[in-house]
């Protein structure tokens, strides 16, 4: 095979560019650039570029932006490219069977998930909030399946107390970003010897709705503080403290058991919000109010001490 090969790249957020960055500064040529349209965000609701593109436009490397991938002027695009091989990471539409085959040696994936643990969406979120001691990326050829192809291979790493979704998140795509510069080396090998997924050990991590951030507190606190740190940092997690969205950033657990009320706060100082749950204390150390930016628990308290004290209840959304 040759030395260095013609690439097409395919991503859009962070997660991506993080993968395309070190592609670009690699041995290989990364022809074109595909990624999703530019999107209004922000206060002012402005088109911004995604940031896979803006690492593109900065290596001066074409980039499309098609709406789908589903017609005769993609597939044509494509062919044209002559690439070797299409790298595709987070790019969040769909591949259509017939652009799969289009590239010499196919398309290959970076996932964040140790396959078939975790396919779909938001896996790295879902391993928190699962509780699972480990996760990975895994790199694939792709199928027309969602995340199904076989696997050229694994990299692990373990999930620590301190990860949130966005740490998480962050150091596995340096990982990831590794792993796909080691196997290029070799791809033609991998490919050939791609392990098969086992489907019936696959489970679904569909894409975070805003209101799966609402606290109930009638759950345990490790459930709670497990899923506190895979929503930061979005949507977030968040109670009510009065009729104002209280928005819990960083927790805590206390095993001991609760004679309190759900959501009762049981103490309130400089060690923390302690708060009562289904089963178990959480104990909260970073929150945020409406119009507040985030602040240590501490000097929330200072502030709202008629409010954040013994005795006052917080609620959780949606209860009666």
């Amino acid at each position: 095979m040759p030395t260095s090969l013609k690439l097409i790249f395919a991503g859009t957020p962070e997660f991506a560019a993080t993968h395309l960055e070190r592609l670009i500064t690699g041995p290989h040529e990364v022809v074109s650039v595909l990624t999703q349209p530019d999107r209004r965000a922000g206060r002012g609701k402005q088109l911004q570029a995604s940031p896979v593109k803006k690492v593109a436009l900065s290596a001066n490397v074409p980039v499309w932006q098609p709406d789908s991938l589903k017609s005769d002027e993609a597939e044509s695009v494509l062919r044209d490219a002559a690439a070797d091989l299409m790298i595709v990471v987070a790019y969040g539409l769909i591949l259509p069977a017939s652009v799969l085959t289009i590239p010499r040696l196919g398309c290959v994936n970076v996932h964040a998930s140790l396959l078939p643990r975790w396919r779909g969406a938001a896996p790295v979120q879902r391993a928190i909030e699962s509780g699972d001691g480990e996760t990975g990326v895994s790199i694939m050829a792709m199928e027309p399946g969602l995340d199904t192809g076989p696997v050229l291979s694994t990299h692990s790493l373990t999930i620590r107390d301190h990860h949130t979704g966005g740490l998480l998140l962050e150091e596995l795509a340096e990982l990831g970003a590794s792993a796909l510069a080691e196997d290029l080396s070799d791809i033609e090998s991998l490919l050939l010897s791609a392990v098969p997924q086992q489907h019936e050990l696959a489970n679904y991590a569909h894409k975070i709705d805003k209101a799966e951030g609402a606290i109930d507190w009638s759950e345990s606190a490790e459930a709670l503080w497990r899923r506190i740190r895979a929503f930061n940092p979005a949507p977030g997690c968040y109670t009510l403290l009065g009729e104002d969205r209280f928005k819990i950033l960083s927790a805590h657990v206390e095993a001991e058991p609760c004679s309190g009320a759900p959501g009762d706060i049981l103490s309130a100082d400089d060690r923390g919000l302690r708060v009562c749950c289904g089963e178990g204390v959480l104990v909260i150390s970073e929150g945020q109010l409406p119009g507040a930016k985030a602040q240590p628990i501490a000097t929330l308290i200072n502030g709202h001490r008629d409010r954040l004290r013994p005795g006052v209840p917080l609620k959780s959304p949606g209860a009666a």
